[in-house]
């Protein structure tokens, strides 16, 4: 029985546990971009020229993610 309510409690929680997942991914993706525009870092509403300038911006968006969560890891 006691094993029972430990499935049970678990499977309670699984969505929670998704939707906490998603709820971070959002604050991180909203941190990236509020930490790129801040630092006008990309421009606000222009697709990149080339290649060149994309690659730019994905490394840079792609670093700020990076710098968010392991500071969001940090504060946990």
């Amino acid at each position: 029985m006691e094993k029972e309510n430990i499935l049970t409690f678990n499977s309670a929680q699984a969505p929670n546990k998704i939707f906490q997942e998603d709820i971070s991914e959002y604050v991180a993706e909203l941190q990236l971009h509020m930490a790129l525009q801040a630092r006008n870092l990309v421009p606000t509403l222009t697709q990149a020229g080339n290649s060149r300038e994309q690659l730019l911006q994905q490394t840079q968006a792609n670093v700020e993610k990076l710098v968010s969560r392991q500071a969001s890891a940090r504060r946990q």
